[in-house]
């Protein structure tokens, strides 16, 4: 399996532009077929045609009035697009305008794909709107017009939370220091509360708890490391802050059932079963 590709946002031009649009088209010139993992955002959205897109090693079909939303960080590759026609949008984390919107980015359990809603005239006024405006150049009217549209979008599975509030503060504490701690209790210790009271609000944004939301973000880059960037158990050992690959290799045995070099020959299996669209 190639390498993930690792792609940073590159503004048009050089000129500072958080929010780029582009076409399936334009995007079947661009792509190599290959997997991917940004900095950024893509939403896309499918006005015709059948197609596919494998989201952090699980495949989703795509078809009429599909959406698509790839979160920075995903692996990702665009499986069959020869059909597709829509557009996709590209932003960084802070070019939604209201606070209301950068919750909803961050906001967590995210449905990759789902099918819009009766709003879809709505959807892709604000989406022509937006185009106008980013093709104009650089302005503020950008961000607010893609705080438009993802709300038009209202993808299922997001439940933003206040800023400020227990988890959101857990989720990006973890963010921060998943490779280096996997115990529930020292980010309740770090943050300030107790063990319970922790898990309690982790529960009730994400229907798990603090260790299994830890654990799951592990496991995540975890499959990642092993299946994109290449990395034996011994350097995902090292990379997640492991002491040895054995320790490694019983959790995340423990964690998903299989080894990890099964898990890899399984997950090889599966791709080779769904190659991309040429």
């Amino acid at each position: 399996m190639p390498a993930v590709l690792q792609m940073t946002y590159q503004p048009l031009g050089g000129v500072a532009r958080p929010v780029e649009l582009l076409t399936f088209d334009r995007l079947r010139e661009l792509s190599t077929g290959g997997t991917q993992r940004a900095d950024f955002h893509v939403v896309a959205v499918v006005d015709d045609g059948q197609g596919a897109v494998t989201v952090d090693f699980h495949r989703h079909r795509l078809g009429p009035r599909s959406a698509v939303w790839i979160p920075p960080g995903a692996v990702h590759r665009w499986d069959d697009i020869g059909a597709l026609s829509g557009r996709l949008v590209l932003f960084v984390p802070s070019a939604p305008a209201t606070t209301a919107t950068r919750r909803l980015t961050a906001a967590p359990n995210q449905a990759p794909t789902w099918t819009a809603g009766p709003d879809w005239p709505l959807l892709t006024a604000a989406l022509d709107h937006l185009e106008l405006e980013a093709a104009a150049g650089p302005s503020e009217l950008a961000g607010l017009l893609l705080s438009a549209l993802l709300l038009r979008l209202d993808p299922p599975g997001r439940d933003p939370e206040p800023d400020g509030s227990l988890f959101a503060l857990f989720r990006d504490t973890v963010e921060a220091g998943y490779r280096t701690h996997r115990d529930a209790g020292h980010y309740a210790s770090m943050l300030g509360y107790a063990p319970r009271t922790l898990s309690r609000a982790v529960q009730h944004a994400t229907g798990r708890t603090a260790k299994a939301y830890l654990t799951e973000r592990v496991v995540l880059e975890a499959k990642r490391l092993l299946a994109h960037d290449g990395f034996t158990a011994a350097r995902c050992a090292r990379e997640l802050g492991f002491p040895d690959a054995t320790s490694f290799s019983v959790f995340f045995r423990t964690a998903t059932g299989l080894p990890p070099a099964r898990w890899l020959a399984q997950s090889r299996d599966v791709a080779a079963d769904h190659p991309p669209a040429s």
